[in-house]
């Protein structure tokens, strides 16, 4: 589920044998929490995923794509730092 590293203690002493420990295989394996998502939920939310983009793309005119993009460029380069 989530790719986060854990967090290391600040301390010196103790960020080395940390360290220490990592490196020689004698750090406790770390536990994953279990996926409490609806199994069924997340696979509707996969398959609707993989498609809403090509489905908006293909509705969408060529004058209301390019409407869009300009009021996208308009966003992030029109205002004022």
């Amino acid at each position: 589920m989530t790719t986060h590293s854990r967090r290391r203690p600040r301390d010196t002493n103790q960020l080395a044998y940390q360290i220490a420990q990592e490196a020689t295989g004698q750090a406790p394996a770390r536990v994953e929490p279990p996926d409490t998502r609806n199994p069924a939920a997340v696979a509707l939310a996969a398959l609707g995923a993989s498609k809403g983009g090509h489905a908006r793309a293909a509705s969408l005119s060529p004058a209301r794509r390019r409407a869009i993009a300009q009021k996208a460029v308009a966003a992030r380069w029109g205002k004022r730092r």
